[in-house]
C-alpha cells in the first residue's frame, strides 16, 4: 500500500522559530451557554492558518445538542474525553464513552448529545479550520434570549455549512 506523500514545505528557515501558544486547563471558557455547555477555544481556524479548529465541548447538567446534520465543506471529528455521550453515526444513535472516537467527513450525517444529563466533555475538531467561532457564539447568544427570524435563522445556518436531516 502507498501512503501519501508528505504535504510541500510550508516553512523553509534554519532554526525554527518560537510561534507556539500553550492554554492552560483552568482558562476560562469562551462560550458558555444557558444550558451550562461551555466551549473552549484550543485552536481556531485563524489560529492554525486554517489547517483545523479544536475545540473542548463540556456538556451542562441538561440534556443538550444538535441533531442530525452533514456539512458541506468540512470534516467534524469527535473525542470522549469524560462522560457519555450519544453520537449519531448516519444510522442511529450509539453511546459514546472516553476515548471512543467518530470522524465524519464532508456530507457524513451526524449528530451529537449528552442525553444522561450527567458531566460530559468531548473534543471536537473541525478540518480545514472554519470559523466555527461566530457559529458558537451566535448560538450561546441565542440560547440567551436572541432572536433569529425564520429567514436569519436559515441563513445564518447556511452560512455555518450547516444542513439539517429530517
Amino acid at each position: 500500500m502507498s501512503l501519501p506523500p508528505y504535504p510541500p514545505s510550508r516553512y523553509d528557515g534554519a532554526n525554527g522559530e518560537v510561534d507556539v501558544r500553550l492554554r492552560r486547563v483552568d482558562e476560562p471558557p469562551e462560550v458558555t451557554y444557558a444550558s451550562g455547555v461551555t466551549v473552549d477555544y484550543l485552536a481556531t481556524g485563524a489560529s492554525t492558518g486554517g489547517d483545523f479548529g479544536l475545540y473542548r465541548w463540556t456538556f451542562g447538567p441538561g440534556q443538550s445538542g444538535p441533531g442530525p446534520h452533514f456539512h458541506r465543506t468540512i470534516t467534524e471529528s469527535f473525542y470522549v474525553l469524560t462522560g457519555a455521550v450519544s453520537l449519531y453515526d448516519g444510522t442511529g444513535w450509539v453511546e459514546a464513552g472516553p476515548g471512543d472516537f467518530l470522524h465524519v467527513p464532508p456530507g457524513g450525517v451526524h449528530g451529537f448529545k449528552n442525553v444522561l444529563g450527567e458531566p460530559a466533555s468531548m473534543l471536537l475538531m473541525f478540518t480545514p479550520g472554519a470559523p466555527r467561532e461566530d457559529y458558537f457564539e451566535t448560538l450561546a447568544a441565542v440560547s440567551k434570549g436572541l432572536e433569529l427570524s425564520d429567514e436569519e435563522r436559515a441563513e445564518f445556518y447556511l452560512r455555518h455549512d450547516n444542513h439539517w436531516v429530517d
